[in-house]
């Protein structure tokens, strides 16, 4: 009797430290996502050093666009031809070159929440910030008679509130013609190339500012191994800090995606292997 009494207290206990244990996980998973997304949410939003990053570029870009305007031969858009006449143009991403969006960052960590989940919502709030640098830049353009395109991968939807939220912060975009090309308008999807190479039709592209190769380079060359899209990078490497401008963003992107095949349907187990077998502790 007193034997099946402790046997069937140890099972008892048993159940409740399983249900325990279960019960617990999707806790450890939102810790481990926020854990995961901290430091880089922290490193944008407060350090001193992405402070600078940002400005000196924009500064560069600055002095490049100078440079641009007194040669006829200058293009930022590999394969463009028969520019000489077109007007001047740049373009910008929006998010995280334009736009800073960390403040969401921050909300799905406190949240425990993940993308797209509050994304809309957030986007339509038309609150984020400048990224540093980016309104003195883009005035200084739009007052040398330069047209700006806004490339972004925002979806249709959300155009109003991307209008409203660079009106706000006094960010320059012209009202009487299409500058801002947003995803799944005209039946653009993600690959911004389409998009650049409409604005080429009509503009010389003088500079093209981002925070993703996407921004720079067709699909085709983007969404590749790590190690594939870094040789991108080097094919391109006239272009970088001369007529194409790159500013850090480590909190989201596709350097992310190349690490598991932008196979975003994978555990968080997986990811999490896939990350070590990206690390690199020997050459």
């Amino acid at each position: 009797m007193k034997a099946r009494l402790l046997h069937s207290l140890f099972i008892l206990n048993l159940l409740i430290f399983a249900e325990f244990v279960l019960s617990d996980a999707p806790s450890k998973d939102i810790r481990a996502l926020k854990e995961q997304s901290m430091m880089s949410v922290l490193y944008q939003q407060t350090s001193a050093e992405r402070l600078a990053g940002s400005i000196q570029t924009f500064k560069a870009a600055k002095l490049a666009l100078n440079e641009a305007l007194k040669d006829p031969t200058w293009t930022a858009l590999p394969g463009q031809k028969n520019f000489n006449n077109k007007k001047p143009a740049i373009i910008v991403d929006v998010d995280e070159t334009v736009l800073d969006n960390t403040a969401y960052e921050a909300r799905m960590i406190i949240d425990g929440t993940k993308y797209p989940e509050g994304w809309i919502g957030w986007a339509n709030e038309a609150v984020a910030t400048a990224v540093p640098g980016a309104k003195d830049f883009l005035s200084y353009a739009h007052s040398k008679g330069i047209t700006i395109f806004y490339i972004t991968n925002r979806v249709a939807e959300l155009k109003e509130a991307t209008q409203k939220n660079l009106t706000k912060l006094g960010i320059p975009w012209d009202e009487s013609k299409e500058t801002i090309l947003m995803r799944g308008e005209k039946n653009w999807g993600i690959d911004k190339g389409p998009r650049r190479r409409l604005v080429g039709d009509q503009y010389r592209v003088l500079l093209i500012a981002g925070d993703n190769l996407g921004d720079f380079v067709d699909a085709k060359d983007n969404n590749l191994s790590f190690l594939d899209r870094k040789e991108i990078v080097t094919k391109y490497s006239e272009y970088w800090g001369t007529k194409w401008f790159l500013f850090q963003n480590i909190t989201y992107g596709d350097w992310e995606g190349s690490l598991y095949n932008f196979d975003y349907s994978l555990s968080p187990n997986e990811t999490h292997q896939a990350r070590l077998n990206a690390l690199q502790p020997s050459r």
